[in-house]
């Protein structure tokens, strides 16, 4: 046993699994696409005769692909650790992994290392192709290897944060979307301190050595640097010895990550006990005695009064606010998701820091709209800081529409709805308002965000409402695709992935393409075959993603289509037509989200654990 039978288990397991080979073989068939696609966009831009040449595709290849390979790293260590602990809570198996003699490390650190397989596996299969780009020059092995190094402790860094807060908070959405917000605030306020808001030194230390030294893009950016800080590699040889130019960009964040992995985990391991249990699952005292009592009174009609008063007593405490009782909707669904408190009181902690996340990048969005920069620009300075806010209000929207269903089965209370007289219409139409209402916050906030802007005349009002109307669609597709996921995938932690993982993957596809696209506008038009065979591989994968378990027409169509029209809606955005944008992101996002609400408005075909293995 490694590090317990948890992990001992899973690693037994897991190659047994097809998605355990199959991920990392998409990841990496993914990556040499993006490769081959480059060097497509060389050769046709410029002849390929010296030595040079070569080393320069090496080089732009390596940039490109190391920091997506990180990103990717990052995001899903996070979201497949907090998942698998949101799962093992839903359906109490965590409750009777406490009751074992594991001890606190062997449970928290093989549960996390167990859910970071699939991960790790997929960036040491990357291993030999971003080796082959040595073949070319421009890259030494040895900056491979400090990216990869980079890599692997961000994503064992993210990771652990995703775990503790899984076993800090009770219910899967908050553990997700607090998980996503942590993670931003991670990345955008180290890259705050290292454009020097708490100056040029804090503490005695320099505030861009800090930076480098906690965040993980910094990191990456110093590993796959030649030089450390421009120091000349001589001084260094004289200086530390022969390897410590290789060595210097690793160690400050390679100091940074260990300390904060051991602090997430070594909190997780203390306290992983006192946080499970929760309240809501611990036993509480009955003042009116307990039933063992009744048996042994004097009288049997003493007996029958406690029994009786023993019941009432449990009816009162089977409502949350005993009392008078609350009159229930029509829709009873969408009355729980509304009226009480289904994703439980602390996703008040989930909504205080969405507002912090969305005060830091409201202000730096007016303050890039103030500047007169906006001309020298293709894209508006104002777009950076909205870019990730917008990201974290789609996320967490689909978390919302994922997490409602996952736990409910999770919980065995789905099939008791399944057994009402509930209609598929009322199932749906509760959930995904619910979402939009418990989200209610990552919806509008935006929306003024927007008002603000053309109040100030950095945008239209015609152009504000293109703006909104695209949000609306974006939360509209995310609420529904997370339904769909937790109605197709029988397995929580593959509905959440999937779910979460779709929508990270079409914004990665859009900022890879705009950035191709803005490096070489002037030769664009004659690399149009090495982008149409990326937008079909992402149209396929996304069929196949979607159409899963049961395949439909609408679904393939509407998941071959959306990549075209995506391609469509860049090429106008950086063209600044944003009426085409809107048409185009609300035909492609539209569509996709009519395909999957259909059915499941007229049969509600979800998956349980009954469900027979074919199905799956």
């Amino acid at each position: 046993m490694l590090i317990g039978p948890i992990f001992s288990r899973e690693a037994a397991i897991a190659p047994r699994r097809v998605r355990f080979f199959a991920v990392p073989t998409v990841i990496v068939a993914g990556l040499a696409a993006l490769t081959l696609t480059l060097w497509q966009l060389l050769v046709g831009t410029q002849d390929i005769r010296t030595p040079g040449d070569y080393a320069r595709f090496g080089a732009a290849a390596f940039e490109l692909l190391a920091p997506l390979l990180l990103t990717v790293a990052v995001l899903f260590s996070a979201l497949f650790s907090a998942a698998a602990i949101a799962q093992e809570k839903d359906k109490k198996t965590l409750l009777l992994l406490l009751l074992t003699d594991l001890s606190n490390s062997e449970l928290v650190l093989g549960r996390l290392l167990a859910s970071l397989l699939t991960v790790l596996l997929a960036v040491v299969a990357t291993t030999p192709l971003l080796l082959a780009l040595a073949l070319f020059g421009g890259v030494a092995p040895g900056q491979i290897f400090r990216a990869l190094a980079v890599i692997l402790l961000s994503a064992i860094a993210a990771g652990s944060l995703g775990s503790t807060l899984a076993l800090w908070r009770e219910k899967s959405f908050q553990a997700i979307a607090l998980t996503a917000i942590v993670l931003l605030l991670w990345f955008v306020g180290w890259e705050a301190v290292g454009q020097g808001v708490l100056g040029s030194n804090f503490a005695g230390y320099s505030t861009e050595q800090l930076a480098t030294a906690m965040s993980p893009w910094r990191a990456l950016t110093a590993a796959m640097a030649p030089e450390w800080s421009g120091v000349a590699a001589s001084e260094l040889v004289n200086a530390f010895g022969s390897h410590r130019e290789q060595a210097a960009p690793l160690a400050p964040f390679a100091f940074g990550s260990g300390v904060l992995i051991l602090l997430l985990n070594g909190l997780a391991i203390a306290l992983v006990r006192v946080w499970n249990p929760s309240r809501e699952a611990r036993p509480q005292a009955s003042p009116e005695g307990d039933l063992e009592s009744a048996i042994f009174a004097s009288t049997a009609e003493e007996a029958r009064s406690q029994i009786a008063q023993r019941a009432l007593a449990q009816r009162t405490s089977a409502h949350a606010a005993p009392g008078a009782l609350r009159p229930v909707w029509s829709n009873p669904v969408l009355w729980r998701e509304i009226r009480t408190w289904a994703y439980g009181k602390k996703i008040l902690i989930v909504k205080f820091a969405y507002l912090a996340i969305f005060a830091l990048c409201a202000f730096a969005t007016l303050s890039a709209a103030r500047s007169d920069s906006s001309a020298s620009s293709v894209i508006p300075p104002a777009a950076a800081p909205l870019a990730p806010l917008l990201l974290v209000s789609v996320v967490l929207v689909n978390a919302l529409g994922v997490t409602s269903l996952t736990t409910e089965r999770d919980g065995k209370s789905l099939e008791l709805l399944l057994a009402t007289d509930l209609t598929p219409r009322e199932l749906i139409v509760g959930k995904v308002l619910g979402a939009f209402y418990n989200a209610k916050e990552m919806i509008l906030l935006p929306l003024l965000l927007g008002v603000a802007l053309a109040w100030m005349g950095s945008l239209s009002w015609w152009q504000f409402g293109l703006y909104a109307g695209a949000i609306l669609v974006l939360d509209a597709f995310a609420a529904v695709l997370g339904l769909h996921a937790g109605m197709t995938y029988v397995s929580s932690r593959s509905a959440i992935a999937v779910s979460i993982g779709t929508l990270l993957f079409l914004f990665l596809g859009v900022s890879i393409c705009m950035r191709m696209m803005l490096a070489l506008s002037t030769e664009f038009e004659k690399q149009m075959i090495s982008f149409l065979v990326v937008i079909v591989g992402g149209g396929v994968g996304l069929a196949a993603v979607l159409g899963w378990r049961k395949p439909s027409a609408a679904i393939t169509s509407a998941a071959v289509t959306a990549p075209f029209t995506i391609f469509y809606a860049i090429t106008a955005f950086l063209t600044a037509e944003y009426t085409w944008v809107f048409l185009a992101t609300s035909v492609a996002f539209g569509f996709a989200t009519v395909a999957l609400l259909v059915p499941a408005l007229d049969e509600f075909d979800v998956v349980t654990a009954r469900t027979s293995a074919r199905d799956l």
